[in-house]
C-alpha cells in the first residue's frame, strides 16, 4: 500500500502545522470577540467566525501527536508581547498573527495538498480585507 505525501511528513513539519493552526484560530478569535462584544458588529464578528471555522483540517489528532510544548525554544513571552497600548493594538497584533499563520499554512500545504494551500491563501486575503474593514 502506498502512503500519501501527508503520511510521510516528518513530525517537525506536522508540528509547524499544529502551531500555526493554533495561532490562526486564536488570533481570529481575539479579533472576533472584540468585534462582537466591544464594537457590537454582527457582520464583522460573523465573518471572522466563518473564517475561524474554515480554518480546520481533517487529521487534527495527528497534529496533536507532534505537539511538543516542552521543547519549544521560543515559548518565553517577549517584552513586546507583555503589554498593549490600546484595543486597536490588540486587534492589529492578532490580525497580523492570523495573517502570518495563514501564510505559513499555505506554504507548508504546498508540499502535499494544493487544495488546502489555496484555502489558506484565501483565508489570508480575507483577513487582509477584514483588517481594512475593522481598522479604517
Amino acid at each position: 500500500m502506498n502512503k500519501t505525501k501527508e503520511e510521510v511528513l516528518p513530525p517537525q513539519t506536522l508540528r509547524i502545522l499544529d502551531a500555526n493552526f493554533n495561532r490562526l484560530r486564536e488570533g481570529i478569535r481575539v479579533v472576533e470577540d472584540i468585534c462582537r462584544y466591544y464594537k457590537n458588529s454582527k457582520e464583522l464578528s460573523s465573518q471572522l467566525k466563518e473564517l475561524r471555522h474554515k480554518s480546520r483540517v481533517e487529521n487534527y489528532k495527528k497534529l496533536l501527536t507532534c505537539r511538543d510544548i516542552t521543547n519549544d525554544p521560543l515559548k518565553q513571552t517577549t517584552n513586546s508581547e507583555k503589554t498593549r497600548e490600546s484595543l486597536e493594538a490588540v486587534i492589529l497584533s492578532n490580525i497580523k498573527r492570523a495573517q502570518e499563520s495563514a501564510r505559513v499554512l499555505e506554504e507548508i500545504f504546498k508540499l502535499f495538498d494544493t487544495q488546502n494551500a489555496e484555502k489558506f491563501k484565501q483565508i489570508r486575503y480575507d483577513l487582509y480585507k477584514l483588517e481594512q474593514d475593522i481598522l479604517i
